[in-house]
C-alpha cells in the first residue's frame, strides 16, 4: 500500500498520493512555486495510519503549483411561472492546479 494523506484547503478535503495532479481553490502562489499544506487530517506511510484530532501534528503535504485557471461556467436560472420573473446568473470559479510532490507523515 502506498503512502497517502487527507488534507484540507479552501474548505474542502482531498485524499492524495504522491504524483497526483488536481484542482483546488485559488492559492496565492506563483506557477512553478512550492506550497505546503499543514492542515493534514489523516496521514499514512503505507503501513500505519495516523488520524488527527483535528490535525496530525508534524504532518504536511508538499505540492508544486502547475497553473492558475478558471473552472467550468455554472449557470443559476430562477423562474416563477406566469409571473414574468426570470433571473440568470453565471459563475466561473478561480482554480489552481497542483501536483503533489511529497507527503511527510
Amino acid at each position: 500500500m502506498e503512502a497517502y494523506a487527507v488534507f484540507e484547503t479552501g474548505g474542502k478535503q482531498y485524499k492524495v498520493e504522491a504524483g497526483n495532479e488536481f484542482d483546488v481553490e485559488l492559492l496565492d502562489a506563483e506557477a512553478g512555486s512550492t506550497v505546503k499544506f499543514d492542515r493534514v487530517l489523516a496521514a499514512s506511510d503505507g503501513k500505519e495510519l495516523s488520524i488527527g484530532a483535528p490535525v496530525v501534528d508534524g504532518a504536511e503535504v508538499e505540492a508544486e503549483v502547475v497553473e492558475h485557471k478558471r473552472g467550468k461556467k455554472l449557470v443559476a436560472f430562477k423562474k416563477k411561472r406566469r409571473k414574468g420573473y426570470r433571473r440568470k446568473i453565471g459563475h466561473r470559479q478561480e482554480l489552481t492546479r497542483i501536483r503533489i510532490t511529497g507527503i511527510k507523515a
